[in-house]
């Protein structure tokens, strides 16, 4: 049975691609992919069907991470019913999927950041504006690499 993992931010063209890329590229080194089934989606419906921002793709193009596959959706009711995992990038974004999660979802809904020990922050920050597309792929990546050890250390 599949591990399944949606990684969420508001629009799904930075900070959730990024996130979705790292883990697909991170879970392919360990040889896993046929135990994960991986995507992303925004809480906001403002980029549907648009390739991941090209910064954020030029970004992990860097690190060997291909990014120009992924199109932009909405997380669906339907998604609280088939993710095991719905990882948001920030706090506004979880308390978003929180408030829309169906009361009999068996999603867990947790935050990137909670499985990065040593991060100073709760939130992805958006480098839609501010421009530090390597600063958050970095972090993305770390918390990513983290997330697998802890999905692993439980099966």
């Amino acid at each position: 049975m599949k591990t399944k993992v949606l990684f969420v931010c508001m629009g799904n063209i930075c900070r959730s691609p990024t996130a979705e890329g790292s883990f697909r590229s991170i879970v392919s080194k360990q040889e896993l992919s046929d135990f994960f089934e991986i995507d992303s989606a925004g809480t906001h419906a403002y980029h549907i069907g648009s390739p991941p921002d090209s910064r954020s793709q030029q970004t992990a193009r860097k690190y060997h991470i291909d990014l120009s596959n992924q199109r932009a959706r909405q997380v669906h009711e339907s998604d609280f019913y088939y993710y095991d995992h719905i990882i948001a990038m920030d706090k506004d974004n979880i308390e978003i999927l929180k408030s829309i999660s169906p009361t009999d979802s068996q999603s867990q809904i947790k935050l990137l950041l909670d499985y990065l020990p040593d991060a100073r922050l709760h939130s992805v920050p958006d480098p839609y504006y501010e421009g530090k597309f390597d600063e958050v792929f970095e972090m993305v990546y770390a918390a990513c690499t983290s997330f697998l050890e802890n999905i692993v250390k439980k099966t």
